[in-house]
């Protein structure tokens, strides 16, 4: 494990519980579309307890290693709207969550 990872690793694990709370709150803006107010409430409560967790995720290692974290959001968005609304998981979309996969580790890892 690298000297990178061990210094942000709480920051890492904030990062992460905080992009499911965002998205998992934007899952429940998209099921509120359909005039749900209670979904609506639901969606922003969790959306701000993401962005609230993100925020004490920076005390907790370096904006160039946490910053990019916030990417798995389209990973995490990906893989809710195949299973929550069945939307279509294509190979190009798996192509895209790999890249991305690959960039967060890399950047997590740091120089080593």
């Amino acid at each position: 494990m690298s000297q990178s990872f061990k210094k942000n690793k709480k920051g890492i694990i904030l990062m992460l519980i905080s992009s499911i709370c965002v998205c998992i709150g934007q899952l429940f803006w998209k099921l509120a579309a359909d005039g749900s107010l209670f979904l609506l409430f639901v969606g922003f409560a969790l959306y701000g307890i993401g962005a609230i967790i993100m925020v004490v995720a920076y005390k907790f290692g370096e904006l160039s290693v946490l910053q990019p974290m916030l990417s798995l959001n389209y990973i995490i968005s990906v893989f809710l709207a195949a299973v929550v609304l069945r939307e279509s998981l294509t190979v190009l979309k798996l192509v895209g969550v790999l890249i991305i996969i690959t960039g967060v580790v890399m950047i997590a890892g740091g120089e080593e």
